[in-house]
């Protein structure tokens, strides 16, 4: 059984890709598999699935949930003994491989450990591969939104991390339609300022690498009123005295 949570909550099992029918038991199904294999106490699952807004009786409603769940496995040929219940809570009997955001997580920390920078940037692209459509597209609650936030600063990070990879590869060029899709998304991140000023530079573009200093400069002061940070402001001032585009990747980094 493999679980999704980049996109709609789903299971492919068998050669057959379905999901819960009921949206309460995809909810539980998520915020299992958000922890494959490890006991979550009921407390935790309501407060997870319905937030504030609790059924007259949560831990019945739960119950239900699970049936549901169990129900749905069974139908399309999954043991429904994987889903466990323990005193006081359920777990999920399933490896973190078999959970797309684990796998995801996995690459990002093997990239991150690994001293080889083409081998770095391989495991991030491979990372990047995961991800098919915003997480938990399909699931709403407190939790599930914070949990969609969370997944999307760990893929923006990723992103970012798998530039600056690529970028001390040499592959400035084909890396600026990227960046310059992240700078519209993220129009007041320094990061990814940074990244797009020194691929374009390298590419032989400095007015475009000026223009694009000048855009994020006027968008601090005119939506938060402050100036870019010393790391951009290093970059930049770099850019502008560098005869060649030897620059150090990690002039500016993500907190």
């Amino acid at each position: 059984m493999e679980v999704r949570l980049w996109g709609t909550v789903s299971v492919t099992a068998g050669g057959k890709h379905w999901q819960p029918s009921s949206p309460r038991a995809r909810h539980l199904l998520a915020c299992l598999a958000c922890q494959p294999g490890e006991f979550i106490p009921d407390d935790a699952v309501v407060d997870r699935i319905w937030g504030d807004d609790l059924p007259e009786d949560p831990r019945d409603a739960l119950y239900t949930c699970a049936k549901r769940l169990r129900r749905a496995m069974t139908a399309n040929g999954v043991d429904s003994r994987s889903l466990i219940r323990q005193r006081g809570g359920y777990r999920l009997a399933t490896a973190p491989g078999s959970v797309d955001i684990c796998r995801f997580r996995q690459l990002i920390r093997d990239a991150r450990r690994c001293d080889d920078e083409p081998t770095a940037a391989f495991l991030y692209e491979r990372a990047l591969r995961v991800p098919s459509g915003p997480p938990l597209a399909d699931v709403d609650s407190p939790w599930a939104r914070r949990t969609r936030h969370a997944l999307e600063q760990e893929l923006l990070s990723a992103q970012l991390a798998s530039a600056a990879a690529w970028l001390s590869n040499g592959r400035h060029e084909e890396l600026i339609p990227e960046l310059a899709q992240l700078s519209v998304r993220h129009p007041l991140d320094e990061t990814v300022a940074a990244l797009l000023m020194q691929a374009l530079y390298r590419s032989g573009r400095p007015a475009e690498t000026v223009a694009i200093y000048q855009r994020i400069q006027a968008g601090l002061s005119e939506q938060l009123g402050v100036v870019p940070g010393p790391a951009l402001r290093t970059v930049y001032q770099q850019l502008l005295i560098e005869s060649t585009a030897a620059l150090p990747l990690r002039a500016i980094s993500r907190p």
